[in-house]
């Protein structure tokens, strides 16, 4: 998988691609980069940048640390679920 460009880049190409002086072909030709991927940086720079609808990369990050901390929790739970059990069965009338 290639290495991924810099945010720098990106939000350059971003920049001149939202002028209109030029086709997302020719912004494309320009950088050196596919006119797919010139499209999409907008896309999500459109995103983040409030101008579309659409989960931002904060949102999402936020979105996937709670889901792993989520996760981790309930393992914590299912394993105090199962020593309780287990102890219980020791706890009984003598």
């Amino acid at each position: 998988m290639p290495k991924p460009f810099p945010v720098e880049f990106r939000r350059d190409v971003v920049a001149v691609a939202r002028l209109n002086n030029q086709s997302l072909a020719q912004v494309a030709r320009d950088y050196g980069i596919s006119e797919a991927t010139v499209h999409n940086w907008l896309k999500k720079a459109d995103i983040e940048d409030g101008v579309k609808p659409g989960v931002s990369k904060a949102e999402s990050d936020a979105l996937r640390d709670a889901k792993k901390r989520i996760r981790t929790l309930e393992q914590e739970n299912e394993i105090l679920r199962r020593a309780a059990a287990y102890f219980a069965r020791f706890s009984g009338p003598k």
